[in-house]
């Protein structure tokens, strides 16, 4: 007999990036690959006390040309994440083994800058039609 087993994952969201609510109600939905993340920085892994890892709120992604999936941002990357698509815009769940993580992209609106995980130079944006269209907010801003 097989016994069903359910579970709830709460996750608090930590958006003190987001500098306005402009821009929230139009997310999109896009994959990550976990893969090109960096651990502890832009995702924390699942353990013994809490079974499902996350991607942070506000991690700049950027999409990998060859597989359309989503990526850390790198200004320097040859894969088509060196355009600024957005950032995760939600803690994003996910399961143990998982390389791929459905998420929300944050593509517009006002963020800190000082708050992004991970850090953000918007110095290094290079301005594309394909790319966020984000105002970036420094410490002396806010």
């Amino acid at each position: 007999m097989i016994q069903p087993y359910t579970t709830f994952v709460t996750v608090t969201g930590d958006r003190d990036w987001l500098a306005s609510r402009h821009g929230t109600d139009a997310t999109e939905t896009i994959t990550l690959d976990l893969s090109h993340l960096t651990r502890g920085t832009h995702y924390a892994e699942p353990t013994a006390s809490q079974p499902h890892g996350f991607v942070r709120s506000g991690v700049p992604v950027g999409q990998i040309t060859a597989s359309g999936l989503y990526g850390a941002y790198d200004p320097t990357a040859d894969d088509g994440r060196a355009v600024l698509a957005g950032l995760v815009y939600a803690e994003a769940p996910f399961t143990p083994g998982t390389s791929k993580v459905p998420a929300a992209l944050f593509w517009h609106g006002t963020v800190h800058t000082d708050k992004i995980p991970g850090g953000l130079d918007p110095a290094k944006i290079a301005p594309s039609p394909h790319g966020a269209q984000i105002r970036f907010l420094g410490a002396v801003d806010a």
